[in-house]
């Protein structure tokens, strides 16, 4: 796999596969039970497409399972995370984020598993 930046986190790991200025492009892989922070951002939005497993994406409170083919958009300022309900099958998503600004800096979490601020 071709990628720019790997980076592991507690509940998997994420490649960026492309970095412009106002956009980027990662592969995220997410392990079975485990879940990112309930999060927002000031200068992006995303768009989440399923690859593989299903995702449960709570976005503004209220939670969907999105399958294989199935894109999430998540607007600029909505509060939201992504999970992976499985036990035996890791998620796999394409996240396309487009705005202003794309650091991993801007994220504002709510809620964390993990603890982090």
């Amino acid at each position: 796999m071709n990628y720019i930046e790997k980076s592991e986190r507690p509940w998997g790991m994420y490649y960026v596969i492309h970095d412009e200025l106002n956009y980027k492009l990662k592969r995220i892989e997410v392990n079975t039970g485990q879940r990112l922070s309930y999060q927002y951002h000031h200068h992006r939005q995303e768009a989440w497409t399923i690859v593989q497993g299903v995702a449960r994406v709570t976005q503004n409170d209220v939670d969907r399972d999105y399958e294989v083919g199935e894109t999430a958009l998540i607007g600029l300022g909505d509060k939201h995370r992504m999970a992976n309900p499985s036990e035996s099958e890791d998620m796999v998503l394409i996240e396309v984020q487009t705005g202003t600004y794309c650091g991993e800096d801007d994220i504002v979490r709510i809620e964390d598993d993990y603890k982090r601020e």
